[in-house]
Parts: C-alpha cells; sequence; structure tokens
C-alpha cells in the first residue's frame, strides 16, 4: 500500500502546472455544474485536501466564505501566493484543527479518494459540520476505476471491493503529472457516511465530456451530496 501524502508533496509542483492549465483535465467541463450541485454560500465552506487551490478561488468568487486545507506545504504555499485574501493551512483530514460545528459546507472534490485515511476524514468533516450541514463529494466513479483495456474500456477486476493504490504518470499537451491515490467500492463511502450519521440527499453521475466535445459512454466521476442529521 502506498502513502498518497507523501506522493502528492513529491509532484505537487507538476499538479500545481497541471492544475492551472485551462482544460488539460475535466475540472473545467464539470466545474459549473458542480457548483449548481453546491448549497448556496453560507456562513463558513471548508474545502478538504484544496491542493493549490483553484477550487477555494473558484468558490470565493462565488461568495463562499473559504478556508482550504491540504497535507502539502508545496500545495497550501502556492494557494496562498495564488490567492493572499483567503484563508489556508497545512492539516490531515483525519485530525482537522477546527472546532466542532465551525462550518455549515464542507466540499471534498476529487480529494477522498487521494486520502489515505478516508472514513476518518469523513468523521471529522461531519465533527466540523453545522447540525443540518453538508458535505459534497467528487470522486473518480468507482465503475471507472477497474483495469484499462486497450480499446478503451474498463473492466472491473476481482480487486473492486478490497481496493487498490494506483499512481498514474500522465502527460497532456506536454504537461507530465503523476495520480497517486485509492480505488474504493461504492459501499467504502456509504459505509463512512452512515457511520458518521450523514444521510445521503442527492447523487449524480455527470456525463463526461472529452476535450473534443464527444461524449463518454461511462461516468469519469460521482458527485454526493450528503446532510448531517
Amino acid at each position: 500500500m502506498g502513502n498518497a501524502a507523501d506522493d502528492w508533496e513529491e509532484h505537487a509542483r507538476k499538479w500545481i502546472e497541471w492544475a492551472r492549465t485551462p482544460d488539460l483535465d475535466s475540472y473545467w467541463r464539470y466545474r459549473d455544474a458542480f457548483f449548481d450541485f453546491l448549497p448556496p454560500p453560507g456562513k463558513s465552506t471548508l474545502d478538504i485536501a484544496c491542493g493549490e487551490g483553484r477550487l477555494s478561488r473558484d468558490l470565493a468568487e462565488r461568495g463562499h466564505q473559504v478556508t482550504g486545507f491540504d497535507v502539502s506545504p508545496t500545495l497550501i504555499e502556492a494557494a496562498r501566493e495564488a490567492h493572499p485574501g483567503g484563508e489556508y493551512l497545512v492539516a490531515d483530514a483525519g485530525d482537522l484543527p477546527f472546532e466542532d460545528g465551525s462550518f455549515d459546507l464542507v466540499v471534498a472534490y476529487c480529494a477522498l479518494m487521494d486520502i489515505d485515511d478516508m472514513a476518518g476524514a469523513v468523521r471529522e468533516a461531519t465533527r466540523v459540520l453545522t447540525p443540518e450541514g453538508r458535505l459534497a463529494i467528487s470522486v473518480v466513479h468507482p465503475a471507472n476505476t477497474g483495469v484499462k483495456t486497450e480499446d478503451g474500456a474498463f473492466v472491473v477486476g476481482d480487486t473492486y471491493f478490497e481496493g487498490t493504490y494506483q499512481r498514474e504518470v500522465v502527460e497532456r499537451d506536454g504537461v507530465p503529472m503523476v495520480f497517486a491515490g485509492y480505488t474504493h467500492p461504492l459501499t467504502k463511502y456509504t459505509d463512512a457516511f452512515e457511520a458518521s450519521g450523514l444521510l445521503i440527499e442527492a447523487v449524480r453521475e455527470p456525463k463526461a465530456v472529452h476535450r473534443d466535445g464527444s461524449v463518454s459512454p461511462y461516468p469519469w466521476h460521482l458527485w454526493l451530496r450528503v446532510i448531517k442529521g
């Protein structure tokens, strides 16, 4: 098993370039629809594993009072430089330095599958939520974490329920990146919600649009919005 925190710090500079190159990844094509999926801005919003801060910056532009954190010091330094008026700190998702009930919205965009203790992160997110606060997540769709074959199809292997740790080397438009994280079955996420007393409010499987405008026959992401009971 790997260590996602170390892997993301090691490749932080690559991620900064990747994340800040418009249209290089699907964020730019999902962004507006994902913001429509979120509740309107409230008292305070927490961005889990904010990385170099692109989601936090976009949330702030839409009226959210955002605090972003990440385990990577390099990424947090980049977030602060890009958004001097923002609130960014180095923190562990499984041991947050916030009071109970500090946020009415917690967002984890393509983050939970890259956190070493995913269930612990959900538990801590729940703790810092206000009563009836919401956690909104986007993860790589569990149906899209199998073995990629030569014809582009994905085949679910015999490790689906156990999950695996993966590192994938990708280069796009001359920009290299190493993606590291875990494959989780859907029930691992829902078990974490159930254990933390969270109720599923909404589920989306957004259609994946390629850079050329064509639509993928399978979903890339899964969006879940859960509420603290």
